[in-house]
């Protein structure tokens, strides 16, 4: 018996490494040895099994390929790698090419030539033989409308003002826009399979942010000066971009000069003469003086206005009187006043209390002022409401990361279903029943993560564009109900649901509409709470309540003032369009929906027949 190549397929995605499998099985040219999900799994099936070849991806939880692919050659020298990815990027290639990788391959790629590509390198190909012909900028069979929405996608990533990028879960750019290239005064070629921590002078606080994501934070910020370059300060922003299942699939960056930043408040302080004469003409601003101890000393009318009191109300009172209670209690204020005294000055950002209890987010510079002589005579404490400007620097890093997990999300499921099809239609009467299954259960999957993605899109612009027409009738509410359970349940294998619904209880509804809004209750309930999951439907008085409940955690505090926006997503989970749609879907019937902090349930309200 002729002994077939031996081939070791590591990838995250149950699904890729499905089709993959039953591709190679049908072709009988290449022996599938061992499966993996990581590039620890991918090093350690190298050192046991020593394959012929190894199909590995380049993102990843815990290690990545990149860093995994020297880590297997030096365990097994004789296995052939080839890379296989998602990201679309040349200089990625020519990285993994550097780092010992045989071959480089694009998801989009049919998985024909994927199969073809493996054989020809076990088969030992002449010099140069292992070059593959580059894919086409779509696979094969690509809808157009889901095509024209990647091409949205990475125009935005391009002509992003400030720099960005996406890197490997260890930190490695994997793509790199033009505005990063221009402000790291590098090509964007140069940039891919770089670590990010070797661009920076201080590669610790990088470090140090790594671990904080390894934590699970959902964003690090991280101010630095780039190796050779001492004159200009940055501050990169890092956070995970997490699947639909919750999985972290790569980071996140974004990253400016705040250089200018730095120097005007450097000059602020120079100017500290000046400061005492100008600081009761400005409004704009909440600039006063406190003593050595931390009491306030005088008052501007850019206080008054910002903060709430009268000079009156607040002189001679501690500044920790516009610190949340429980910065008060960490003592943060104190902090902040020792920092200013070793350093000279302290800055941040962060939340402070007016008179009238509200919150506003604040831009803050503590200086220390000292005679002359050097011996101090108090703090200058310029505060500025900045709530605005932030909820417009939210908007758009949301949108940022909007694109960035939507196109991803599009990549996986659309490869799947056209490899799939392609594969049951042309030889599926080949294929074992277990592998029809297999497939069968990923395109179900894969259907029904793009049906849900499609309508979200489409109802939101939608009613962006003020062009959402209801057709509405009378609905029976247990029927619907019963249908989003029965569909919810064949999608998750594992969903738990339980309905309870008041017999011949009706609601004046688009049916469609009324679909959508229960689905995506339930698939919220699914991807970020703990089954099981509670659906219960009662009559309230002209009103059906309709109440959707598991049993995780809750919503944290400080999600529950944004959690029906547009793009709130937390922690990077999905679009954040599902909730949004559903408080506007229920409002545009009459209706309303809600959270109720209680018990960690989501209301929906609609009129009753």
């Amino acid at each position: 018996m002729i002994r077939l190549p031996t081939v070791v397929l590591v990838d995250d995605s149950a699904d890729v490494r499905a089709l993959i499998r039953s591709q190679i099985r049908l072709s009988g040219r290449l022996d599938v040895v061992g499966e993996g999900t990581n590039g620890l799994d991918a090093a350690a099936l190298a050192n046991r099994l020593r394959p012929d070849l190894m199909l590995l991806d380049v993102s990843m939880p815990v290690v990545d390929g990149l860093a995994a692919l020297p880590q297997v050659l030096e365990v097994s020298p004789g296995t052939r790698v080839v890379m296989y990815t998602g990201f679309e990027e040349a200089g990625l290639a020519d990285r993994a090419r550097d780092l010992g990788a045989a071959a480089f391959l694009e998801k989009s790629v049919p998985v024909d030539v994927l199969i073809d590509t493996m054989v020809r390198l076990a088969g030992g190909p002449a010099e140069g033989e292992d070059e593959v012909e580059e894919p086409a900028e779509q696979p094969a069979g690509l809808d157009p409308l889901l095509a024209d929405h990647l091409e949205r996608f990475r125009e935005v990533f391009e002509d992003a003002a400030i720099g960005m990028a996406t890197m490997t879960l260890s930190g490695r750019l994997v793509r790199a826009n033009r505005s990063l290239a221009h402000l790291l005064h590098r090509p964007v070629s140069s940039l891919v399979g770089l670590a990010l921590a070797d661009l920076a002078a201080d590669k610790e606080a990088f470090d140090e942010a790594f671990d904080q994501l390894d934590a699970g934070e959902p964003a690090v910020q991280v101010e630095h000066r780039v190796a050779g370059d001492p004159e200009r300060l940055f501050r990169s922003t890092l956070s995970p971009v997490i699947d639909a299942r919750g999985r972290p699939l790569y980071l996140f960056l974004q990253v400016q000069d705040v250089s200018l930043q730095v120097a005007a408040e450097a000059e602020l302080r120079r100017a500290e003469a000046r400061f005492r004469l100008l600081v009761e003409a400005v409004e704009d601003y909440a600039i006063f003086m406190l003593d050595p101890h931390g009491y306030i000393s005088s008052w501007n009318p850019g206080a008054q206005r910002t903060e709430g009191y009268t000079a009156e109300e607040i002189i001679g009172q501690h500044f920790r009187v516009f610190y949340p209670a429980e910065q008060q209690q960490a003592r943060h204020p104190e902090y902040e006043l020792e920092q200013a005294l070793a350093n000279g000055a302290y800055e941040e950002e962060g939340w402070r209390i007016r008179k009238d209890g509200t919150r506003f987010w604040a831009s803050v510079t503590i200086t220390a002022v000292r005679e002359p002589g050097g011996e101090l005579v108090g703090f200058a404490k310029v505060t500025r409401d900045t709530t605005e400007r932030r909820k417009l620097a939210d908007m758009a890093e949301q949108q940022a990361e909007f694109f960035a997990v939507t196109a991803h999300e599009l990549r996986t499921p659309v490869g799947v279903l056209t490899g799939a099809a392609s594969t049951i239609a042309r030889r599926g009467n080949e294929l074992p029943a277990e592998d029809l299954e297999e497939l069968a259960a990923a395109v179900s999957r894969s259907s029904a993560q793009l049906r849900r993605l499609l309508d979200d899109l489409l109802t939101a612009a939608r009613l962006q564009a003020r062009r959402l027409a209801l057709v509405t009738e009378v609905v029976d509410l247990e029927e619907q109900v019963h249908a989003v359970v029965t569909a919810a349940a064949q999608s998750a294998q594992d969903a738990r649901i339980r309905a309870d619904v008041e017999p011949g209880l009706k609601v004046h509804a688009d049916p469609t509409r009324l679909a959508q809004m229960l689905d995506n209750l339930v698939t919220n309930a699914l991807r970020h709470g703990r089954p099981p999951v509670e659906i219960t439907a009662t009559g309230r008085g002209s009103s059906a309540e309709i109440v959707v409940r598991d049993h995780g955690e809750g919503v944290t505090e400080e999600m529950r003032t944004r959690l029906f926006e547009r793009f709130a997503t937390g922690s990077a989970h999905g679009t954040g369009l599902g909730l949004f749609l559903v408080r506007e879907l229920a409002r545009a019937h009459g209706g309303d929906a809600s959270y109720r902090s209680g018990d960690g349930a989501f209301v929906l309200s609609l009129p009753r027949r």
